[in-house]
């Protein structure tokens, strides 16, 4: 490994894209690779769908990476989950974002830098996507959220955010790789259960998970994920793995890597893992992802603590209206795909109306708060696990501090969460897309040059969806007609 001496005089260097303490971290791991067994490095950015891609160095081009950064297609921000390019990229490509199918530049991020238990000799390493001139791509995901955890500092906050994370882990029965399974997207593995479900938490059940779980734990703390705990969940072959708190940046970084990690290394064992929030399968279980969320200031002071009377502080007050009032127009954010909003169901541990409580697990907003409780914080229980983390974080940021900002107050909490009268959330992805896109909130906070582009993604989505027959229409109208 060489070339570090070169950092500081690079373009990314000169060029302030790559900042002086991050120069300091890259020339101190190339020192540390020096004589290493790495072979290759994965440089890898988070794209518009919560996916990492990106291209394989050699290990010896990694010093490269840090002068120059490294080009990948601008096409990838253009496409839709089915991996269709949903914007014109010739012919002056009408309105899309970026132009005639050309490059944007990846600039790494030392920090991210992981060795990978499931393919020794290789490491990975996280990116920001600028254009190549080093402008700002203003939708990539990791932009958006640093702009967001700005607009929180400005505001003389500070947030930490925990991580439960729901998923299944099936045995794959067929790969489905015959060339008639080559299609966009490609077709869907077939697959059986673990472990039968319904038994939550219950030893047995996780000694029987055990082996898949313990393989997971110690792929997940060999990259460094502080890891807390692993529950066997309500469903057949249904885990969650729960995380210390964090830093926004750090632990959207750090979701997108579980979940790579846990889909790659039950791959390798012939399983496959799915964060599909409500997968198609026979008395199969709905996956969510529970956002915690507290304040501090500056000093480190939490700001989410009750009055010794139980009363909410200014901050938890203002907090959970702002996240209340835009609730419907961050599903877009929080709940990305056609199949998320089949999760909002009453009575199913999922939230499907707009409301609060206290410890509620059925409310949208679970306020786990008590006096002297320096913990005291908020769980959105609405967020998917296939939402993108940066866009999700971002969005509970700047709902959040808007309701500060204006002094917003919320409605007196709830005991029935599924009660009439409540707003609902969205029903559907067309709902979202619909209520984003008319947000004069988020044209605000993001710029419609943003919101523009997340609605022309998702809404290629959905389109796609309505002129699919389905199931439900075959069997409803096949025979009847």
């Amino acid at each position: 490994m060489s070339g570090n001496a070169g950092i500081s005089q690079g373009r990314l260097a000169q060029t302030g894209l790559l900042a002086a303490d991050a120069v300091a971290a890259a020339e101190a791991l190339l020192a540390d690779l020096q004589g290493n067994d790495l072979e290759t490095v994965r440089v890898l950015f988070p794209d518009q769908h919560g996916v990492l891609r990106g291209k394989t160095l050699v290990a010896s081009a990694l010093a490269s990476v840090f002068t120059a950064g490294i080009s990948v297609p601008s096409t990838l921000f253009l496409k839709d989950t089915s991996h269709r390019t949903v914007y014109p990229v010739w012919d002056g490509a009408g309105d899309s974002p970026v132009q005639g199918a050309g490059d944007v530049l990846l600039v790494p991020d030392p920090s991210t830098f992981r060795h990978l238990p499931q393919a020794p000799g290789s490491a990975w390493i996280l990116c920001d996507a600028v254009m190549k001139s080093g402008a700002a791509l203003p939708f990539a995901p990791r932009t958006v959220l640093r702009r967001a955890v700005q607009a929180l500092t400005d505001a003389g906050l500070q947030m930490q955010v925990g991580l439960e994370v729901e998923f299944h882990v099936f045995e794959i029965t067929d790969p489905a790789l015959e060339h008639g399974d080559a299609t966009m997207p490609p077709a869907p593995p077939v697959t059986r259960n673990l472990a039968p479900g319904y038994q939550f938490l219950t030893e047995t059940l996780y000694a029987r998970l055990e082996p898949v779980s313990e393989m997971l734990r110690r792929a997940v703390q060999a990259i460094g994920l502080p890891l807390r705990s692993m529950e066997v969940e309500m469903g057949p072959s249904q885990l969650e793995f729960t995380f210390d708190p964090a830093d926004p940046m750090t632990h959207a970084d750090n979701l997108m890597m579980l979940r790579t990690l846990v889909k790659e290394v039950c791959a390798q064992e012939g399983l496959h893992a799915t964060f599909m929030s409500r997968p198609k399968l026979d008395n199969g279980c709905a996956s969510g992802w529970h956002l915690h969320q507290s304040l501090f200031d500056t000093m480190g002071t939490p700001l989410m603590m009750p009055q010794p009377d139980g009363t909410l502080s200014t901050h938890a007050a203002g907090w959970i209206a702002g996240l209340l009032e835009h609730a419907a127009e961050s599903c877009l954010l929080t709940t990305p795909t056609v199949n998320g909003y089949k999760r909002y169901q009453p009575y199913k541990l999922a939230p499907d109306r707009v409301v609060w409580g206290h410890d509620n697990r059925g409310a949208m907003l679970r306020a786990i708060m008590a006096p002297g409780d320096r913990a005291s914080r908020i769980e959105n229980r609405v967020p998917e696990t296939a939402a993108n983390p940066y866009y999700a974080f971002a969005s509970q940021i700047l709902s959040g501090l808007d309701g500060l900002t204006y002094g917003r107050t919320p409605p007196p909490p709830v005991e029935n969460p599924h009660g009439a009268g409540a707003e609902a959330l969205p029903r559907s992805l067309g709902a979202a897309i619909d209520a984003f896109e008319t947000s004069a909130f988020y044209r605000a906070a993001l710029g419609s040059e943003v919101v523009d582009y997340l609605v022309r993604i998702k809404r290629a989505e959905w389109e796609r969806y309505l002129a699919h027959v389905s199931d439900w229409e075959q069997a409803e109208y096949f025979g009847l007609y």
